[in-house]
């Protein structure tokens, strides 16, 4: 009992709250439900005839609740529980009754539920679509109207919704069951009808359907189908429909007259009738169509729209390539426009429209006078000195058409008028610029293309929205530039792609337009001097950085493939190391445009060609920052330089890592390359690191004489100071030198030069014994390679003695008698090996 209190108290709140609009249909469908449940639980074997009452109206309304919110599936359940109660209160009814009278009461009182159950039925199993249930249900229905006129009105209603389903859905056979059910039910009872307007409405869609279903196999029912409407109610939409089913059945033009006759008093619109000729001359039928037309303006002779008839038959004239009857209709609303009786604004516009698609039509067929004929027809409209955008565009358009006419002073007048108008149009500013490149006037031109490229960049708050999307300025840029090249004004054209280039959105327009700038600046600086081209060389650079960028945005564009992607890149690096390569007398573009080739390079695969080019790009690029940085004044751009030298040099080393492992570089001299001038950059940044760098360089056991008497040059080299550091590189080459099977006295001779150079510096007296001993050593292997060779230079042999003698002069001037007397003998030793030079010494 509390249950079915609750589930009552439930449903009573459902229905309190829906109608305050609190809760949504599908709330409410599943409150019932739960509602409806609940009662469930609650049947009793013998309910009493109130409670199988309110079974059957929950289940109906919760069945109903379901299908109004789509989900018909669901209702299934609950409008068999109503049908099950029904029978039950049914077999009770008649339980409690004997006499005939009493039976019929009930069965009338139960057969109003029972229809609307079967309603509710046809309902969800025609949204399930299952036709033939549907139809059945239907069926029944329709068996039960006799005793129950009143729902007449609803079944009807109910097939006609189903045949604009099935219409919608192009179920037209399904589509013409349901409306002819709702057109036969709707005539059952004349009392209860759905009344004429509406069983016109039925019929008019049923003859749709027969017209769109098959119109030469149904063609006489859908006739018979809009006749029938026609009679019930006159109508627009059936006058309209039967006409547009007779020209489809292919009428005489005699039965097509007397289908418009019918309908003579019948109220129409203006625009109803217009589309009534329209239908007629769209399908051939000129004489009906222009007769049919030329009745209009007597029905609506106080109309301000008459001007669309005439519009109309413009129109019809023109497409039916009846031009001279066009023209004396134009030039008689030309007249009109000037004496009184001129078109509304939109017949106005629309004649404007017609006027311009026939001089564009001409214009595509070159016939550019015909153009002009039409042009200047819209000219008429407009009052002298009146400023319209429109105007603007109309004179541009008459401006090409006077260009390709080679009348250039018309087109200069009518430019100018569109200057007056509309002078912030970039449509505009490209008529002013095709007529400076006619006239050959590069300096206007230029400006025209510069002022074009502002306007792209920012659009005009006055421009027509319709006509400058976002592509019209690059359109515009790039026919700018198309036409530059065809008269031969490189320089024009150069400008014109520069704005292009900045502002166009396809990636491969943009490349396209890229590709031309480079083969175009590469053709000025060609012929440029020297000192002219470094203008065009920054352009040059600016180009190709445009295209590293664009290259590192085209991954977000879908229509840019990772081929083109490739495919651009390799073509720009390839074009940046050649400029590096041409332009090697001006160091700091070269280092740019290799630069630049390495970073373009890493849009493309990374296959051993490619490794190759990037690791010498960055080789160049390291070594002309340190030839920059050797010859810079100021120690801040030094620093810079050497800084940037690192920068290259460490990827340069990652590159190389990699490239090492596609092959045998044993000859290659990168390493080498690598370690010099990393070493140069770091002892001239005094870089800290520097000291490890060389510990690894000493316990390397390949390397070369040369390497380490480059290093030991570098160490002095200002701003560098590493004595330490050079002292070790030329001990590591001296003993590179003696271990040779036969020692390279000259070489020898240089590299010992330098080590006691720097062990023993000029002019100083205050020597370390230790010092001194190690210099000695030095002067005693010299002179054991100058006793076993007569390769010794003997300048160098010279300088030896010389050093010693003088070492011994500087130990004498001290007071060290015994220390001087051992240098100056050392360099009596080598005046022995003297040539034509010992006598002179001796």
């Amino acid at each position: 009992l509390q249950v079915e209190e609750s589930a009552v108290g439930l449903w009573n709140w459902t229905v309190t709250k829906h109608t305050g609009a609190v809760i949504n249909d599908e709330q409410r469908a599943k409150l019932r439900f739960v509602a409806c449940r609940l009662i469930s639980f609650c049947e009793d074997s013998d309910p009493p005839e109130g409670t199988i009452r309110r079974q059957i109206l929950m289940s109906m309304k919760t069945g109903k609740g379901w299908i109004d919110i789509g989900k018909s599936s669901l209702a299934d359940g609950f409008l068999e529980n109503a049908m099950s109660s029904i029978e039950k209160l049914y077999g009770k009814l008649r339980k409690g009754s004997d006499a005939e009278a009493d039976i019929q009461v009930h069965r009338a009182d139960v057969e109003k539920s029972l229809f609307k159950v079967l309603s509710y039925q046809a309902e969800s199993v025609f949204a399930q679509e299952d036709f033939q249930k549907a139809v059945m249900c239907v069926q029944r229905c329709k068996d039960m109207l006799m005793k129950l006129p009143k729902e007449t009105c609803y079944l009807s209603i109910l097939c006609y919704n189903f045949g604009v389903e099935t219409y919608e859905w192009k179920r037209y056979e399904q589509s013409s069951f349901w409306l002819s059910q709702s057109y036969d039910i709707g005539k059952m009872d004349v009392k209860y009808s759905v009344g004429k307007e509406m069983q016109a409405k039925v019929l008019r869609l049923l003859a749709t359907t027969y017209f769109e279903w098959d119109c030469s196999l149904y063609l006489d029912k859908a006739l018979k189908a809009i006749s029938l409407a026609n009679q019930e109610n006159l109508h627009p939409a059936g006058f309209f429909l039967k006409v547009k089913i007779l020209l489809k059945s292919g009428a005489s033009d005699e039965d097509i007259n007397s289908a418009l006759a019918e309908f003579k008093n019948l109220e129409m619109s203006l625009d109803f009738c217009l589309n009534t000729a329209k239908l007629l001359l769209e399908h051939g039928r000129e004489s009906v169509g222009f007769d049919f037309l030329k009745s209009v303006p007597e029905r609506f002779e106080s109309s301000p729209d008459l001007g669309k008839i005439t519009l109309l038959h413009i129109e019809f004239l023109l497409q039916n390539k009846r031009e001279l009857l066009a023209k004396q209709k134009i030039e008689e609303v030309i007249i009109g426009h000037y004496t009184g009786k001129q078109l509304l604004p939109e017949a106005l516009n629309q004649l404007h429209i017609i006027l311009w698609d026939r001089a564009a039509k001409h214009y595509e067929e070159k016939s550019y006078s015909e153009a002009l004929h039409w042009y200047n027809y819209s000219v008429s409209f407009y009052t002298p000195g009146q400023i319209d955008q429109n105007l603007a565009k109309l004179q541009r358009n008459m401006a090409s058409c006077y260009l390709h006419l080679k009348q250039i002073d018309k087109a200069k007048e009518a430019v100018k008028q569109a200057e007056r108008c509309d002078p912030n149009s970039i449509f505009t500013k490209f008529s002013v610029y095709k007529i400076a490149v006619m006239e050959n006037d590069t300096d206007k031109a230029r400006e025209a293309v510069i002022e074009m490229g502002k306007l792209a960049e920012k659009p005009s708050e006055h421009e027509d929205k319709l006509r400058m999307d976002k592509n019209t300025g690059s359109n515009l840029l790039s026919l700018a530039a198309q036409i530059a090249l065809e008269n031969d004004q490189q320089i024009v054209a150069i400008k014109a792609l520069e704005y292009l280039s900045e502002h166009l959105q396809d990636c491969r327009q943009l490349f396209a337009a890229l590709k031309c700038l480079v083969h175009l600046t590469l053709s000025k600086v060609t012929a440029e001097n020297a000192g002219k081209r470094d203008e065009d060389i920054n352009s040059l650079l600016t180009y190709l950085n445009l295209a590293h960028k664009k290259l590192a945005e085209s991954f977000t564009e879908e229509t840019f493939t990772g081929d083109m992607r490739i495919f651009e890149a390799h073509w720009f690096r390839k074009v940046a190391w050649n400029l590096a390569v041409q332009f090697k007398d001006t160091p700091e573009k070269m280092r740019d445009f290799f630069v630049l080739s390495f970073k373009l390079s890493q849009f493309c695969p990374s296959d051993k060609a490619v490794l190759i080019a990037q690791k010498t790009c960055l080789l160049m690029a390291a070594a002309v920052d340190l030839e920059l940085g050797r010859q810079q004044g100021t120690p801040s751009e030094q620093m810079e330089l050497f800084s940037e030298a690192l920068q290259h040099l460490q990827m340069c080393k990652d590159v190389w890592k990699v490239l090492k492992l596609t092959g045998d570089f044993a000859k290659d001299p990168t390493d080498t390359l690598l370690l010099l001038y990393e070493f140069e950059a770091r002892s001239k940044l005094n870089d800290p690191t520097l000291h490890n760098l060389m510990e690894s360089v000493w316990e390397q056991p390949q390397i070369e004489i040369k390497t380490l008497e480059i290093i030991a040059s570098l160490a002095m080299e200002s701003p560098a100071r590493y004595p330490v550091l050079c002292k070790k590189a030329l001990k590591s080459a001296l003993n590179l030198h003696r271990r040779q099977a036969v020692i390279d006295a000259v070489k020898f001779s240089k590299c010992l030069h330098s080590l006691i150079n720097i062990s023993l510096p000029t002019g100083l007296t205050d020597l370390d014994t230790c010092v001194l001993q190690e210099v000695w050593d030095y002067f005693e292997d010299a002179l054991s390679v100058v006793s076993s060779t007569d390769a010794y230079p003997e300048m160098e042999i010279l300088w030896l003695m010389t050093r010693a003698w003088n070492t011994g002069i500087f130990q004498y001037t001290v007071g060290k008698y015994k220390e001087a007397e051992q240098w100056c003998g050392l360099g009596m030793r080598f005046l022995n090996h003297l040539g034509s030079l010992k006598k002179s010494y001796e």
